[in-house]
């Protein structure tokens, strides 16, 4: 059996901004009630992060947690423990209405950073991503030009995307061509 890739297996590039395959990234699909305390308990021992509010990631040393829906949770950990961590959500969630699923495979993740970051994804989303509207710890679900995806601001200014595995060279190309050196608008720096 041959060691597992990411959706673009590495790929990079340089222009406006900086886009990259962030490589494997665990992720568990993790749905229930997010207001009982079980819950909670569940998520932050598996990722070391809090449930976020709607619209949010909260980011942890060992993981990270994105709200999805109001009882669904996108957990971020990694790749070489995430079914450990799906087993482990298992036996803390018995007795709750809940249900942990490893997606880590069937998603990409790209990096997005640098000066004209916002600016490429504005191009591509429907999305205002002035730095007065799109803060860091934000996390948005919307589409990217005719696919879905989600989106989320770390605290040293670059973004992460998240995307079907399936359109993930879709996505890629798409990052790659807003980027381009020569195609910058100039409407949002930084």
């Amino acid at each position: 059996m041959s060691d597992p890739v990411s959706a673009m297996n590495g790929a990079k590039f340089s222009g406006l901004a900086q886009v990259e395959d962030s490589g494997l990234q665990g992720m568990i699909t993790l749905r229930g009630n997010l207001a009982s305390a079980t819950f909670k308990a569940a998520v932050k021992a598996a990722t070391g992060a809090e449930v976020p509010t709607s619209g949010q990631v909260s980011l942890a040393e060992q993981g990270g947690v994105a709200w999805m829906s109001p009882d669904e949770l996108l957990l971020l950990v990694p790749y070489a423990e995430v079914e450990a961590k799906v087993a482990e959500l298992s036996e803390a969630l018995k007795g709750e209405h809940a249900l942990a699923v490893n997606v880590s495979d069937a998603r990409g993740v790209f990096r997005l950073s640098g000066d004209g970051a916002r600016e490429v994804l504005a191009k591509i989303c429907p999305v205002d991503m002035s730095a007065e509207a799109f803060k860091p710890g934000q996390f948005r679900r919307t589409r990217m030009a005719q696919v879905a995806a989600a989106f989320w601001l770390d605290n040293n200014g670059a973004f992460h995307i998240v995307c079907f595995r399936s359109v993930g060279g879709y996505v890629y190309n798409l990052l790659c061509t807003a980027a381009h050196p020569q195609s910058k608008v100039g409407a949002l720096t930084g």
